[in-house]
């Protein structure tokens, strides 16, 4: 029960702190976030990717600094059951009138939980549904920017009006030609709207933030016409004289899945209310999961409270139960999944069998710097939580044997919070969005026949995307290690992306080799390999064997990815990367881009 008086002088002090420990980490992450403009300006792309590594950890060492001044100034740990209750409704207080209220309710969330010990984490002390709405929260200071400009065009003079939009953000970089790209999206939205009246209510709806990434920034906003909305992006990138310009156009919710993609990075974007912008992104994607969205806005940790409590509800409104995924079992991971829910669970086995030499830590590594790497859609965000808890009754018993086999140092099944209900508790897992294994897709091609023209669409759009796919990771500076086809997936919109991490390195760690010519006969017809092969080294001429035993698939990816089994290739872009390129990778078709667009490099 909540006290019916507050009367512990020092429950308002640690309400007060824990206030002060989340702004500081907000204005440091918005600062942060801030600087991209400059970064952009200046194309500084090396600065602008130490920027997305170092902005992910910002968040757990505010909740550190935090936890550590409630221990030294309250001894807050030690601090009786009654107190922390008031200290949360003093908190509430303080949410009133602020500007991230559901930011400050997880940061509460999160020091709280690493204070109290679980058998303490109760609803009653931590924030399980949000305590404070977030509907029309508006800075109504006078130098404050609203969330979004609405802009009121007519058909003659929408150049102008996209001009002046482009103007308000403001960018300390001349373009190319403003005049001729603003000509070039306006005839995009023309013929968008072709024959289509114009409604009392036509306007364009911009958010007042650009959306940086990798080398571009975006803007982000919508038309609205009637009882219609149409979603739009305009990606700004720099010419290779250093001027900027408009590439292309992006209309409807499709394009802004892919450019909101779980595969991508997180965007560097300045927002006073982060929740406005949500809400507006939710109104271009209304498909898109809001944790997707805060993730996708660099706000992880809020990400991960909100997936949680639509785990919690999913769970609540369902009945089947958790099993072994399907597929190809892994050696390092043990996959399981709710088949009514779309994602899966991973944790990391307790042993790996030979040839896999590798350690807990350093997968655990792996996943942290695919976390911290520019995804460049190629690669599935992922989820870590500690100390899960599910219903025991929800677990298929094979799931549990298996785990039980080999990964039990991971499980604990009790009524650890006394409440009679028996649960499965797994210390550590990875979350990631389910997707189908490329493997398995080109199997269904392969049991309905080639001769099917729809089949054999299916297999070459595969081949394709998956070459597609680990050209794009080389760009990235990522070189999958495992290349086998059932460690990339495909996702709703086709596009084939990687999840198995645990042998992931950078490129540039890697030691491309050719296969040695044989010295003698013995060596030529030896089934064995016969040379040296040290702890980095990879031979590209070897892929083939293992990834191309069906004729058809081999004929495919020999018409359009043969270079994959040169190590010129993987050589030429290693040394680039080295020498500090910065490719582009864009979240968007090249054949979307403008005619007048500069040249991909």
């Amino acid at each position: 029960m909540f006290p019916q008086r507050l009367d512990a002088p020092q429950a308002y002090g640690i309400a007060k702190a824990m206030m002060d420990g989340f702004n500081r980490h907000y204005r440091l992450f918005r600062t942060e976030s801030a600087r991209a403009k400059h970064r952009f300006e200046t194309a500084d792309w090396h600065g602008q990717q130490r920027a997305q590594r170092e902005r992910i950890e910002f968040y757990d060492l505010r909740v550190k600094e935090c936890v550590r001044r409630l221990e030294k100034e309250f001894g807050a740990g030690a601090q009786p059951m009654d107190v922390w209750h008031q200290v949360k409704l003093h908190y509430i207080g303080l949410l009133v009138n602020h500007h991230q209220p559901e930011l400050a309710e997880t940061f509460f969330n999160s020091v709280t939980t690493k204070i109290l010990h679980r058998t303490h984490f109760h609803n009653d002390f931590i924030f399980v549904r949000p305590a404070v709405s977030t509907e029309y929260i508006e800075n109504d200071e006078p130098a404050a920017r609203p969330t979004y400009r609405a802009y009121y065009p007519t058909r003659d003079n929408m150049r102008q009006t996209l001009c002046g939009v482009i103007d308000n953000f403001q960018l300390q970089r001349e373009f190319a030609d403003l005049q001729r790209d603003a000509g070039s999206v306006a005839d995009a939205m023309r013929a968008r709207l072709d024959k289509v009246r114009l409604r009392a209510n036509f306007q364009i709806q911009v958010l007042s933030s650009l959306f940086y990434r990798n080398k571009g920034a975006y803007v982000v906003g919508k038309i609205i016409n009637g009882f219609n909305e149409v979603p739009f992006a305009l990606p700004i990138l720099h010419a290779d004289d250093g001027r900027l310009f408009i590439d292309a156009v992006l209309f409807g919710e499709d394009d802004m899945q892919m450019l909101f993609s779980f595969a991508r990075a997180y965007f560097m974007v300045d927002m006073e209310v982060p929740s406005a912008y949500v809400q507006f992104l939710r109104s271009l994607m209304p498909r898109k999961p809001r944790a997707e969205i805060y993730n996708a806005l660099g706000l992880a940790k809020q990400g991960k409270t909100l997936f949680y409590r639509d785990f919690l509800y999913h769970l609540k409104h369902s009945s089947d139960q958790f099993r072994i995924a399907p597929g190809i079992k892994g050696m390092v991971m043990l996959v399981f999944d709710l088949p009514s829910f779309p994602f899966v669970f991973k944790l990391i086995k307790d042993y790996f069998p030979p040839p896999k030499e590798t350690t807990r830590e350093q997968i655990k590594a792996k996943y942290l710097l695919v976390k911290q790497h520019d995804r460049v859609g190629r690669m599935a965000d992922t989820l870590e939580y500690s100390e899960v808890a599910f219903p025991r009754n929800r677990f298929d018993d094979a799931l549990i044997a298996e785990i039980e086999k080999f990964a039990p140092s991971q499980l604990e099944i009790s009524d650890r919070d006394g409440d009679g209900q028996t649960e499965v508790i797994i210390k550590h897992l990875y979350i990631e969005r389910r997707m189908i294994p490329l493997n398995i897709y080109l199997q269904e091609a392969f049991d309905t026949g080639l001769s099917d023209p729809r089949a054999r669409q299916q297999m070459e759009h595969s081949v394709i995307e998956y070459g597609n796919a680990i050209k794009d990771l080389v760009a990235a500076n990522i070189f999958p290690g495992d290349m086998l086809w059932k460690n990339f997936g495909v996702t709703r919109n086709g596009k084939v992306v990687f999840y198995d991490y645990d042998e992931i390195e950078y490129l540039t760690d890697c030691n491309f080799r050719r296969v040695p010519a044989p010295r003698n006969e013995e060596e030529e017809m030896s089934g064995e390999v016969w040379y040296t092969v040290g702890p980095h080294d990879v031979f590209p001429e070897t892929f083939g064997p293992f990834l191309l035993g069906n004729d058809a698939v081999r004929a495919v990816f020999m018409q359009h990815h043969a270079d994959l089994l040169d190590v010129a290739f993987w050589q030429t872009h290693q040394e680039r990367v080295r020498a500090g390129y910065v490719y582009d990778v864009f979240p968007y078709d090249p054949e979307r881009r403008f005619p007048h667009a500069a040249p991909a490099h």
